[in-house]
């Protein structure tokens, strides 16, 4: 098998467009079946309401069922639509296995993440969570920006659903580069997976790399604690570190954006820690819930939440001077101050919802 290449990071390549509705195929003028009887070159008259070729952009032999329209219409003039997924898929299959795709430096294979993995996650997002964005034009339409959430859900099942948010709502088609940590790196086939999704470990380097290059990073501060936090203490965020992510967003001069997640809380209501197994594992904490490991792998399934994922206002950091990532009273300030807008805004949104389920 090829390798596969890798690209830089600043290569603009451009992101494939909507396919477009294949034209109508019209009939020419003379004998009963629209054909030519002597075969010359005949005057086709556009249909009532009908564009001409020429004014609707498609070659001439367009109109008169050329061999483009042909491949794409079938003969009762239904779309190809079909065979095209499948020469798609066909020619998708080609590249992975001849190795004709593109990777960057991290690993992050765009191809494989918006036709196999988006493809994945999108039915979870949208039917089984029904996950609800709002405030999505607050993400830039360009440059790097870093989205801070709140972690919750014993599994982070909250990061995918915030990419996939980002990547299926953005006009701008942007994509989420999240920071995960150690433990995922460490983890087979995991590792491999979040590498290809555009997963990067959660380093103030790495972060800010992706930040220069323009990218939309996604970090959660809260980590483990957050995550791992019992069903009593839903909603409450978690000591934020040290505010390295504030620093590197100084660094960077790219703005923060706050990200509150409702709904992840109660897909696996964590109501007891089995430690001495977590160390024997590997693992910070070992769930117990109401349904694992009572039910066996059926205890692994999510309940069904209704989710609400909130963008805020961006805070901007572009007008502190470059020494500023290093004042330890502003990075407090600036930590205290995403923490609150995300509290506040979890608590506004528990207040609107009408059910945890609904």
């Amino acid at each position: 098998m090829a390798d596969a290449k890798v690209i830089p990071f600043d290569d603009d390549r451009s992101r494939s467009g909507g396919a477009s509705r294949p034209a109508r195929r019209r009939t020419g003028a003379g004998g009963p079946g629209g054909g030519r009887g002597d075969g010359a070159s005949a005057p086709v008259s556009a249909l009532p309401g009908a564009q001409a070729p020429e004014a609707s952009g498609l070659p001439p032999e367009a109109g008169e069922g050329g061999p483009e329209l042909r491949d794409a219409v079938g003969v009762d003039g239904s779309s190809g639509g079909w065979e095209r997924r499948i020469a798609g898929g066909l020619a998708f299959l080609r590249r992975r296995v001849t190795g004709e795709y593109d990777v960057d430096e991290f690993g992050y294979d765009e191809e494989l993440t918006d036709q196999v993995l988006m493809s994945v996650l999108r039915p979870l997002a949208d039917k089984y969570f029904r996950v609800e964005v709002k405030g999505i034009e607050n993400i830039p339409s360009d440059g790097g920006a870093l989205i801070v959430a709140n972690h919750s859900g014993t599994l982070p099942l909250d990061g995918l659903m915030l990419q996939v948010a980002v990547h299926d709502n953005h006009p701008a088609d942007r994509h989420l580069r999240l920071l995960a940590a150690d433990l995922v790196f460490h983890l087979p086939v995991v590792n491999e997976l979040a590498r290809k999704a555009g997963h990067t470990l959660a380093c103030a380097e790495d972060a800010q790399r992706l930040l220069e290059m323009g990218e939309i990073v996604g970090v959660m501060p809260e980590g483990f604690k957050g995550i791992g936090k019992p069903f009593g203490e839903r909603y409450k965020l978690q000591r934020f570190g040290r505010g390295g992510f504030v620093s590197t967003a100084l660094r960077a001069g790219a703005p923060i954006v706050p990200c509150s997640i409702v709904g992840a809380e109660e897909i696996y209501p964590m109501i007891g820690n089995a430690k001495t197994l977590a160390r024997l594992l590997g693992f910070p904490y070992f769930p117990i819930t109401p349904t694992f490991p009572w039910l066996g792998p059926l205890g692994a399934l999510p309940l069904p939440t209704k989710w609400t994922i909130q963008f805020g206002e961006p805070i901007p950091t572009d007008g502190y001077p470059p020494e500023a990532a290093e004042d330890p009273m502003l990075m407090f300030n600036l930590t205290d101050q995403v923490r609150e807008q995300i509290q506040h805004t979890l608590y506004k949104l528990l207040v609107q919802r009408r059910s945890v389920f609904f």
